[in-house]
């Protein structure tokens, strides 16, 4: 029989391998975990510009769904991540951290790395915070809370992918993207305790992606 494992204790140190398992094995649901998600964000919101939580919900019962059937399912399906504010997701906004600068619009589709995020069978929570532009390593932005370092009040996460590893460091959700020009996820992952990685540039598309530079953008 499955391990169930309480509500209120369901992402404590919770990795990726591990939810994944417990997804597989029914210990839990992907609705469990949304939920455990988007009630933690309602108490520790800074990190998050956007919140997804009725499309969240809807696709987690999907994936729950299909599992019950027997249905196939990507190899992430129904785990909770989140995507920075500077990725099209398509229905929700995106501000590039610079709703001043720019007049807030709404995209039309998706980014190429969310396609590819929806077909791996996440379930996206929310679109976080980041620098003004992705515009330095500090992980400032005057036009929004900004989200401490989880190693004390005050600290700057690092930028300018800084909401999306406050996020995974104060397990709001279990994974996190980002985007790295010259150093935008690894210097906020190093000032949160985090993994953080930049892939090859090219590897991953930046279809759908507001850079900072075309040239030198992951």
């Amino acid at each position: 029989m499955a391990r169930k494992i309480p509500p209120e204790t369901i992402l404590d140190d919770m990795t990726i391998r591990e939810a994944l398992s417990l997804l597989s094995s029914g210990s839990v649901t992907a609705e469990q975990l949304a939920l455990a998600c988007l009630e933690r964000i309602r108490k520790f919101p800074e990190p998050f510009v956007h919140l997804m939580e009725e499309s969240a919900l809807t696709h987690a019962r999907d994936i729950d769904s299909k599992r019950a059937a027997g249905d196939p399912l990507g190899p992430l399906a129904g785990l909770p991540v989140a995507v920075k504010d500077l990725l099209d997701i398509a229905g929700a906004p995106t501000a590039s951290g610079s709703p001043v600068s720019f007049e807030l619009r709404e995209a039309t589709k998706n980014a190429k790395i969310v396609e590819r995020l929806q077909q791996a069978g996440v379930v996206i929570v929310g679109k976080t915070h980041l620098s003004e532009l992705a515009f330095t390593g500090l992980g400032y932005n005057p036009h929004y809370d900004t989200p401490f370092s989880p190693f004390g009040e005050q600290l700057l996460p690092g930028g300018s992918s800084g909401g999306s590893a406050v996020a995974v460091a104060q397990s709001l959700v279990l994974g996190a993207v980002g985007t790295d020009t010259g150093g935008s996820i690894r210097i906020p992952a190093a000032w949160c305790g985090v993994t953080g990685f930049k892939p090859t540039f090219g590897v991953v598309p930046l279809e759908g992606c507001q850079c900072l530079c075309e040239g030198l953008d992951s």
